[in-house]
């Protein structure tokens, strides 16, 4: 199985810049040793069902511990019998220019 999440969570109440929040969010998914890419608005995670749902809550509880307001989105994308759709995806499209 592969699903393809795309991530991101931020605290509200916390000012203009935010950076430092998302990093710690990072760093749960960098120590979770899944496949992950950073973008500019979220982060592309692939795995199984409870690993990625496993950092999500990770991430969750670590933005929560100090934030009374949290904003985060999550995008998902399943295929059976697939791997390595991280990279593949965005190969396919490019092949296709």
């Amino acid at each position: 199985m592969s699903l393809l999440i795309d991530f991101s969570i931020f605290p509200m109440d916390k000012g203009e810049s935010v950076s430092g929040y998302v990093s710690k969010a990072l760093k749960i998914i960098q120590q979770s040793g899944l496949p992950y890419k950073l973008g500019p608005m979220g982060t592309t995670i692939e795995g199984e069902w409870e690993s990625i749902m496993a950092v999500v809550k990770a991430c969750f509880d670590e933005i929560t511990k100090d934030s009374h307001r949290v904003y985060f989105t999550l995008k998902a994308d399943y295929r059976r019998g697939s791997s390595g759709r991280l990279e593949s995806k965005v190969r396919s499209v490019e092949t296709k220019l």
